[in-house]
């Protein structure tokens, strides 16, 4: 099958990594970081006309395209794939880089197509608000698990167990994979588009974008208690307005926020 190629004129790397996120959510299965730009790919098939004028009317950016032959992306992915630190909370690195000093937990991740490196900024924003959570023995939900990143970081903050769902199959792949390599044992991956019934957890973490989090808040009510911990983020400062008017009236209040370049994260409770 041929890819189609597309070329994007970017004002920098915040645009880029905005730009990376929703291309991702639109079926995009490979980046290439260049100089002033990005070159995305997706299978031909794949590729939904309204879903790209969605992302354009978000990142408004000029771009080219042509059709192609299917290449190694992931080898393209990995070249670039560099580590990254948290702080000196958490270091994450792919398994052929050198162990890092300096944090408190180191993570290997495979840098495959899966989101959720720790680059993107709402990664980052998560992980930071997961060294505040008080995670020794809870039971965690992360919904849409992604790489698998904040499970296998909730399991190595003392998590008792850990439910990890996302809807696509290759980040099922790539998080049991990651999982492995973490040596983790108490965490519990699912395929499956949406958060499972007759079940409450602890700490629900959630790193998707803003429609999904808007269409789940049902589930999540239901999955949470007043004691549950929750972590949203996916989504930009101007979704701020939307998402706190949804929030309020399913009955959640907002106890924190933290910000990194356009992107924000919350930590949310469930009011009594």
């Amino acid at each position: 099958m041929n890819y189609l190629q597309f070329d994007f004129t970017t004002t920098g790397a915040e645009q880029t990594e905005q730009l990376i996120a929703l291309l991702a959510e639109a079926g995009f299965e490979g980046f290439e970081e260049i100089e002033n730009g990005l070159k995305a790919f997706i299978p031909k098939d794949s590729f939904q006309q309204e879903r790209f004028d969605n992302v354009l009317s978000v990142v408004p950016v000029k771009y080219i395209w042509e059709e192609v032959a299917p290449q190694n992306w992931n080898a393209n992915w990995e070249s670039s794939f560099e580590p990254i630190r948290v702080n000196d909370f958490v270091g994450i690195r792919a398994g052929f880089h050198a162990p890092m000093d300096g944090v408190q937990h180191e993570l290997i991740i495979t840098p495959k197509m899966s989101f959720g490196t720790g680059h993107h900024a709402t990664t980052w924003l998560m992980i930071e608000q997961m060294r505040a959570l008080p995670m020794q023995d809870k039971t965690v939900l992360d919904f849409g698990t992604g790489t698998g990143v904040l499970a296998i970081l909730a399991e190595k903050l003392g998590a008792a167990s850990v439910t990890a769902i996302d809807n696509d199959e290759w980040s099922i792949d790539n998080a049991a994979e990651n999982i492995g390599q973490n040596a983790c044992s108490k965490i519990n991956l699912y395929q499956a588009d949406s958060i499972p019934a007759g079940q409450q957890y602890d700490i629900i973490l959630a790193n998707i974008n803003l429609n999904v989090i808007l269409a789940s808040l049902p589930a999540i009510v239901a999955a949470a208690t007043p004691a549950t911990h929750i972590l949203l983020s996916g989504f930009l400062m101007t979704d701020e307005v939307t998402l706190f008017k949804a929030l309020a009236m399913a009955g959640f209040a907002c106890t924190a926020i933290t910000q990194r370049g356009e992107w924000i994260c919350l930590w949310v409770n469930k009011m009594k």
